[in-house]
């Protein structure tokens, strides 16, 4: 397919302004329709990922990589019942790999990729500051590639305000040692993502994101 269809945008927007349970079964047929469109995109990525990276197959189902579109408002004060988007996490686990991944978000005005380790468990969290520790000219040759080839670099909001334990201040990577998640991101227009080239735009911003990942898979021994 390559893209996402316009319908699937509409049907987000209209639940924006209509976020109620009484809407979303009238409007079932619509969510069951972009909820198939946003399925066989993934599925499109998943075929085009696994042609350059070992860590993604064609046995990863899209539905496993797809996020519910029903929220947990248990503890929440938004009692809002859905979600006003689409996500999936691809990895060889779907959407509950703990390592490094791919991940796309589909929203009107809010849609972006992304590649990394998001908020990685402790032991993997410390494996790649170490990773970084031994071997920051590889990390920051990789960051700065990054840069270079897309324009992106590593998000840097979910950080420490203080140096780990074990690191002093005066460490060159410090910024990045900081860092409690590792991921690049991408911000996508609504049109990007409508684009009947999105498929192909999209896997190769991944591809440039792919030396970032594999050295995280590397720092956590996940071959």
């Amino acid at each position: 397919m390559g893209h996402i269809n316009q319908n699937t945008f509409k049907f987000l927007k209209d639940l924006q302004d209509n976020n109620t349970r009484e809407w979303f079964a009238e409007e079932k047929e619509r969510y069951e329709a972009a909820l198939a469109d946003v399925r066989l995109f993934v599925a499109d990525l998943i075929n085009s990922l696994s042609q350059f990276d070992p860590h993604i197959t064609t046995d990863i189902q899209a539905n496993k990589c797809l996020f519910r579109i029903y929220r947990d408002t248990r503890f929440s004060k938004d009692k809002t019942p859905y979600k006003n988007w689409f996500g999936a996490g691809i990895s060889k686990d779907g959407r509950k790999l703990d390592g490094p991944e791919y991940y796309i978000h589909i929203s009107p005005d809010n849609s972006f990729i992304a590649c990394g380790y998001w908020r990685p468990e402790k032991k993997h969290l410390d494996a790649i500051r170490q990773e970084i520790d031994y071997n920051e000219e590889k990390f920051n040759a990789i960051i700065a590639d990054l840069q270079k080839k897309s324009g992106l670099t590593l998000e840097e909001e979910d950080k420490l305000k203080r140096p780990p334990a074990g690191y002093e201040a005066t460490h060159p990577s410090i910024e990045f040692l900081k860092l409690k998640s590792f991921v690049a991101h991408k911000s996508l227009s609504d049109s990007a993502l409508t684009d009947k080239n999105a498929l192909n735009n999209i896997i190769a911003l991944y591809k440039t994101m792919l030396p970032l990942k594999q050295y995280l898979h590397e720092a956590i021994d996940n071959d």
